[in-house]
């Protein structure tokens, strides 16, 4: 008898296992089921292999913004075997980055990305342990209010440099590449920061480190066959393997060189008992040098960690800011009118006997206004970019896992339905409202992300935005300017092409005949 109640009850176990067996087997194919019965996003029709890459133009944003044109505002891409998803309206924007935010918490990563950054990116890390941890590190010490008040010392005399560079190329009348000089200014201000090195005019480090940074972000927009068609991973067709390569070569040999000299220094300064002692205001490289050296912190970090944050940084710092005040100052020349109202504004808030300061930005908002005018039709980096870590189901429409998604903040920028007149340039649009209706560029306002939104936005704008206002404040103030060809010939407007990229770059440099409009040389050096 107890045989068989023993038998009977492993009857009913096995019974009860295989009964829920069934049932979770028929629950998960009801899901996939009902999950394959949401649609995909619009599409236009896609090619074996290669899927819709044959309607891709170099300007990807603009591509993107035609194909949104015809097919709707959220629509669904294949490029190659990879699934990107397009966005180009601010409510999207917000339901994308705001509402499912953690479920687009990712970035792509590419050949040229995971070898560049050593794999071990913050801008392109998980958001994970070491993510959180390097965002509260760049938020409290790299670039906290207070780091960034130590060092309004060297923006300032950075700044007083390029104005002096100017004022010479005014009295032997020569014209000034203002691409190449923007450039080396914010250079020059994040390689202090970082490195407290600068560019030398000669064959420096920092040169160097300017020329290579550059290449990165070229490389990084670039779309590489490799990247998205899984069968030619391994295959080179365009060049980009052995063009990467080449730059991490170059880039790790200058990391490495600047590594390792600071860290004899540190060994030396500390067997004199001087490590420790505020000497000088602490780097980049010394606070991350710090964590790295220190047992005992919340994060271990490794050398290539410091390498690919000091590679995040330059690259944050470097390109984008200068690739703004060209856009700001190319607008500016193209509308005197706007010009006009900039100096007036700049002449009664600051006068005509000391430069501009960073003191003096709350009292110039027309200035402000015509960076985010700028920022509207020009965003530097034309797309905020994020990879989708789980399915998700967006205004009725089915997103996949590991898509790609892209929010076209260029698209969104000029967008009629969302912007008056969104051709024209305008700064007056963001003036006169209430301090509740003013629409900032932290990415709480989805109608202008020029520099992300939420968790995974920008960490320099503190930053971008002392150097910004100051630098274009402070070169309509001092010059009159005047757009040239390359032999000097003056031209009625400074051409508005771009140049294809992570960044949007203007497709040509741009080239200025500046005049004083003031005693340069006694307002860059008055006390």
């Amino acid at each position: 008898m107890m045989i068989m109640a023993a038998s009977h009850e492993l009857i009913l176990i096995y019974t009860l296992l295989l009964a829920g067996a069934v049932s979770a087997v028929t629950t998960l194919l009801w899901r996939v089921l009902k999950w394959r019965t949401i649609p995909l996003p619009p599409s236009p029709r896609a090619l074996p292999v290669v899927g819709h890459f044959h309607l891709l133009g170099p300007l990807i944003h603009r591509s993107f913004s035609s194909l949104s044109s015809k097919y709707g505002p959220l629509i669904y891409l294949r490029l190659g075997s990879i699934p990107c998803v397009v966005a180009s309206t601010p409510e999207l924007a917000r339901e994308l980055l705001k509402t499912n935010e953690l479920k687009f918490s990712a970035r792509k990563h590419t050949a040229a990305i995971d070898l560049l950054t050593y794999n071990s990116s913050f801008a392109f890390a998980p958001y994970e342990a070491y993510w959180k941890f390097i965002k509260r590190l760049s938020q409290t010490e790299l670039l906290g209010p207070r780091t960034l008040g130590q060092f309004l010392p060297i923006r300032s005399q950075e700044l007083r440099y390029f104005l002096g560079l100017v004022y010479d190329k005014c009295q032997t009348g020569e014209s000034i590449n203002l691409t190449q000089e923007l450039l080396k200014l914010t250079n020059n201000i994040i390689s202090q920061m970082m490195l407290s090195i600068r560019c030398s005019g000669t064959d420096s480090q920092a040169d160097a480190c300017r020329s290579v940074i550059r290449e990165v972000t070229e490389i990084f927009g670039a779309f590489n066959v490799s990247d998205f068609i899984w069968f030619c991973k391994n295959m080179d067709f365009q060049g980009f393997r052995k063009k990467f390569e080449d730059i991490h070569r170059r880039y790790d040999s200058i990391l490495e060189n600047i590594i390792e000299t600071r860290e004899q220094s540190r060994k030396k300064k500390r067997k004199e008992g001087g490590l420790g002692q505020e000497e000088k205001i602490k780097d980049f490289l010394d606070m991350m040098l710090d964590v790295f050296e220190d047992p005992n912190s919340e994060m271990k970090l490794t050398r290539n960690n410091i390498k690919a944050l000091v590679l995040d940084f330059f690259t944050a710092a470097t390109d984008t800011t200068a690739i703004a005040l060209e856009w700001s100052l190319a607008e500016l020349m193209n509308h005197p009118a706007v010009l006009e109202k900039a100096k007036q504004e700049i002449k009664k808030a600051v006068g005509t006997t000391r430069l501009l300061q960073e003191s003096d930005i709350p009292n110039l908002p027309y200035i402000q206004a015509i960076i985010k005018e700028t920022f509207r039709l020009h965003p530097p980096i034309p797309m905020v970019s994020r990879k989708s870590i789980e399915e998700a189901v967006i205004e009725g429409y089915r997103i996949p896992a590991h898509s790609l998604l892209f929010i076209n903040i260029w698209a969104i920028g000029r967008d009629p339905k969302v912007w008056d007149r969104p051709m024209e340039y305008e700064p007056e649009r963001f003036l006169g409202k209430s301090e509740s209706e003013a629409m900032d560029i932290k990415g709480h306002n989805y109608e202008l992300l020029p520099f992300g939104s939420g968790r995974r936005g920008c960490p320099g704008i503190s930053l971008a935005m002392l150097e910004l206002p100051v630098t274009l404040g402070a070169m309509i103030q001092c010059f009159d300017w005047k757009a040239c060809s390359p032999k000097g010939e003056i031209l009625q407007k400074a051409d508005m092409s771009e140049r294809p990229g992570l960044t949007a770059p203007r497709a040509y440099d741009l080239i200025c005949l500046p005049t004083p409009r003031l005693d340069v040389p006694r307002i860059l050096y008055a006390k």
